[in-house]
């Protein structure tokens, strides 16, 4: 059978298709009540729009985190473009190529804003170290934000936090599939793994965690949440094009043709929980390892959390 023909009924009414369908649309479902039930919730956690572009390192100014951001951009959206160049846009069929974008996304949001942000702090610059503080409780108010915004972040400042949070996950998902997965059984005459593939599978994790490591960005297992709706799109994605027009899959483990199928489904779905569990320690160890080898120079989760209080 060809890869452009569309497969036939007798293959969606296997029993396994059903129980695959109810694998990842249980957790869509509990995922968007839980969603839901969060928008209603005036508890939620507070975040500051100071978060999303200054650095989490008292000296260091933002625009290092913008020149990074920009740079971090600038290179993936490089590699992107030699992807296409070489591969054509049937690479975007692959999971890799959304989550890379989706980190591009992600740096090109995090500029903006950044220069943004860079342009209100030279507007109060700090000469004193107290001023630094000073500036982090008061930058809305001075800067048109008004009063709520210490606890409602814009539209773009929101749907940046989600992209991060997203981002996460995939990109620990993403590399350790193939590097742990894939590639031990993909070495042969039909693939051949390129110093370009080996960045696209590696890089997108690196840039981020470094992002991360320059931040002060809030991640918690909320965003866990984002994480399941995305991968669950990518498999209403390739379920949509393989009931039109498509019969390879681009992925071994999501052709539904076996009895075996329900089983790699489920291993997939819960091979998310430790992959962002793992973004979750890193940047646990990130706030301990820091406060205590940098004391004066990293300002803490309960720093930051402290400065909140007092706003």
């Amino acid at each position: 059978m060809s890869g452009k023909e569309r497969l036939g009924l007798d293959y969606w009414l296997q029993w396994q298709v059903g129980v695959c369908a109810l694998i990842f649309a249980i957790p869509t479902a509990i995922a968007l009540r839980l969603i839901n039930m969060r928008r209603r919730n005036t508890e939620a956690i507070i975040i500051k729009s100071t978060d999303l572009w200054v650095p989490c390192w008292r000296n260091l100014h933002p625009l290092w985190l913008l020149c990074y951001r920009a740079s971090a951009f600038v290179a993936m959206a490089f590699m992107l473009y030699q992807t296409v160049a070489n591969l054509g846009f049937f690479v975007f069929l692959f999971y890799t190529q959304w989550t890379f974008t989706l980190v591009g996304v992600y740096f090109a949001l995090g500029t903006i804003i950044s220069a943004r942000g860079c342009w209100l702090y030279t507007r109060n610059p700090l000469s004193q170290p107290g001023e630094r503080d000073k500036f982090l409780k008061t930058d809305a108010e001075e800067d048109n934000y008004g009063p709520s915004s210490e606890q409602r972040l814009g539209f773009w400042e929101n749907f940046m936090q989600i992209i991060y949070q997203i981002c996460a996950g995939a990109v620990m998902l993403t590399d350790i599939v193939f590097w742990c997965l894939l590639l031990p059984f993909m070495t042969g005459e039909n693939f051949k793994l390129t110093l370009l593939i080996g960045l696209m599978h590696s890089v997108n994790a690196i840039f981020l965690l470094l992002d991360s490591v320059l931040s002060n960005l809030q991640f918690t297992w909320f965003g866990f949440t984002y994480f399941i709706l995305w991968s669950c799109s990518y498999v209403v994605f390739q379920w949509s094009l393989h009931a039109c027009c498509l019969s390879w899959w681009p992925y071994p483990f999501l052709e539904l043709n076996t009895p075996w199928a329900p089983l790699w489904y489920l291993g997939l779905a819960l091979v998310h929980i430790p992959c962002y569990g793992i973004y979750v320690l890193l940047i646990k160890a990130k706030g301990r390892i820091f406060s205590r080898l940098f004391p004066q120079a990293f300002l803490s989760g309960a720093e930051i959390a402290m400065e909140k209080k007092l706003t």
